[in-house]
């Protein structure tokens, strides 16, 4: 890995189903830590626009050429709103990993889009296909998801990336931004 990797880290902000749409930020981090930009643009509530969303405002960034690695937190934004990796990857020409904390709940994926969504199978077809796998280094186990990226090259800008605790210093950044941005003042577990 060089030592000046650049990845945007995506990470949508608090969000009411009332409102319509969910605020979504990127950061642009120069790994570990350091910030160099950062990207706001939204997406719609349980929409399926968020892919999109995240191509363009990549694309329309000054630093998109320094860019090695998109991360996402999780696989959808605004409540179910489901990216698509293999999209974003095509879209961007840049490799992207999906990253959550927890392992996801498949089935209940599949219950609570069943019940919310008539485009359910559609979006649990994007899920599924994008089910992350447990990834480990020293002092961390995270699930993950990757497109365009080798598993050992993810692996290894995610060990890269981990500052403190247990979760990507981008992702972890991306969440503050995106809270402030959202609600006024960045809250809960970054």
């Amino acid at each position: 890995m060089k030592k000046q990797t650049r990845v945007i880290a995506f990470d949508d902000g608090k969000f009411t189903f009332r409102k319509g749409r969910a605020v979504l930020v990127g950061v642009v981090v120069r790994i570990p830590s350091y910030v160099e930009g950062a990207i706001v643009t939204d997406c719609e509530i349980d929409g399926v626009d968020a892919s999109g969303r995240v191509i363009d405002a990549v694309l329309k960034s000054r630093l998109r050429e320094q860019i090695r690695l998109i991360m996402l937190d999780g696989i959808a934004a605004g409540g179910f709103n489901v990216f698509d990796l293999g999209l974003i990857n095509r879209g961007t020409g840049i490799p992207v990993v999906s990253i959550t904390r927890r392992e996801p709940d498949l089935n209940e994926m599949e219950s609570a889009l069943r019940k919310h969504f008539a485009d359910w199978r559609e979006r649990m077809e994007l899920v599924s296909a994008y089910a992350p796998h447990s990834v480990h280094g020293e002092g961390f186990r995270l699930f993950a998801r990757n497109e365009g990226i080798s598993d050992e090259d993810a692996l290894s800008i995610i060990a890269s990336s981990i500052v403190r605790g247990n979760f990507p210093e981008p992702l972890r950044l991306a969440h503050i931004f995106a809270g402030a941005v959202s609600s006024g003042e960045s809250r809960g577990k970054a």
